[in-house]
């Protein structure tokens, strides 16, 4: 195990991955620590997704290592990867539309780490106040903006060490993706650590740590936030459509 794998609480090293024949990941490495909100950026079928699908075990690498908490998952299923502590916000967010916004809550909280502070009910709706307000209201009746709560509000649910987000605030009203920013600056401010993928890049920006930018399959770049400022005439061809 290398010096960096150690000491990161997600660590992805050299890995590759295909869908049948076709490799779609080369030799992707990245980290993330313990408290840290780190972003995955590129454009659209450059691997984003691919890549939360092999951390989450819906595709195993062919190569290389995925390290959590020091534990090697790359052969873990979905389940018990969700059970080491990592929580899925994934695109379309797959919330249960016949259930209510509390039993889609209830449905899949825990607290198997036994946190101290554990996220509860109330602590979701001291987040999210919205969803105290639709607590009985079926999940299909809600908006967009208060689908993508609901689907945060489940992740934290089941007391994480850390979350993914995959498509953050897409296809989101102006002031519903504002909510979810000053959500995740709290939940930053709260220590927990986060992988995002999303397109507002200020908000991005601001929030992050650190930066990964994967085209074609590679990481092509990493760096923090100043540093993508530094160069951000070179790299954004790398996002723009």
């Amino acid at each position: 195990m290398s010096v960096l794998a150690a000491k990161s609480l997600l660590s992805i090293e050299s890995i590759d991955a295909r869908y049948g024949q076709t490799q779609v990941l080369f030799d992707v490495s990245l980290g993330l620590d313990e408290g840290q909100i780190v972003s995955l950026l590129g454009r659209n079928g450059m691997g984003k997704s691919t890549v939360v699908k092999t951390i989450m075990g819906v595709l195993s690498p062919g190569s290389g290592s995925i390290r959590f908490a020091g534990s090697l998952i790359n052969n873990s299923s979905t389940h018990e990867i969700a059970r080491r502590g990592i929580g899925l916000v994934p695109e379309g967010r797959r919330i249960i539309t016949a259930l209510t916004v509390e039993e889609n809550l209830l449905a899949f909280a825990a607290n198997r780490l036994r946190r101290i502070r554990p996220w509860t009910l109330s602590r979701v709706y001291a987040l999210f106040p919205r969803l105290k307000e639709r607590s009985r209201s079926l999940a299909g009746t809600l908006s967009g903006g208060e689908q993508q709560m609901l689907a945060i509000g489940r992740a934290l649910s089941t007391n994480p060490r850390m979350i993914i987000l995959d498509e953050a605030t897409e296809g989101l009203a102006p002031l519903a993706r504002n909510e979810i920013w000053q959500a995740l600056a709290t939940l930053k401010e709260q220590g927990l650590s986060i992988l995002i993928i999303d397109k507002q890049l200020k908000s991005l920006l601001s929030l992050s740590d650190r930066h990964f930018i994967i085209e074609k399959g590679r990481i092509v770049w990493s760096g923090s936030s100043q540093e993508f400022r530094d160069n951000q005439a070179r790299l954004q061809p790398f996002l723009s459509l």
